[in-house]
């Protein structure tokens, strides 16, 4: 597995694609949600990524802070349905708290995966909210 890390402006055109086309299969097809992947926060965004056998399986976003939330925030976690159950997700999450650094980290989390991100050092900090049809709960990692 190789793992890529970059800024929206390093990313190839066939990089992006295929991050959309995850984020697609994932969040719009097999969630059956509706709702704008294209929210003009991947500009500013660093964009962290595995490849295994020339597809991504895992993907995150890291958002600086001020763009999202007052902390630094994690976004569009994904891992392909193929290569979930493996540890691949708490991979690319130590991995982009990593990125993160000593900072605070806030994410929106389905609310099904609050124990997941629990695991990981984040506490929930709001009441479930719909977002996009899905409940959902705002989850922050203090500083390390």
């Amino acid at each position: 597995m190789d793992w890529f890390e970059r800024a929206f402006n390093e990313l190839s055109l066939d990089e992006l694609y295929a991050i959309v086309a995850l984020r697609e299969q994932v969040f719009v097809v097999e969630q059956k949600c509706a709702y704008l992947d294209a929210d003009g926060v991947d500009p500013q965004c660093r964009h962290l990524w595995a490849v295994e056998d020339g597809r991504i399986v895992a993907y995150l976003r890291l958002i600086p802070a001020g763009v999202k939330y007052d902390e630094v925030a994690i976004g569009r976690v994904i891992v392909a349905a193929e290569a979930r159950g493996t540890g691949l997700g708490k991979e690319l999450m130590k991995r982009g708290l990593a990125l993160a650094g000593a900072a605070p980290v806030r994410l929106g989390a389905q609310a099904h995966l609050e124990r997941f991100y629990g695991e990981l050092g984040f506490r929930r900090v709001s009441d479930v909210y719909d977002e996009d049809g899905i409940p959902h709960v705002e989850m922050l990692r203090d500083s390390c």
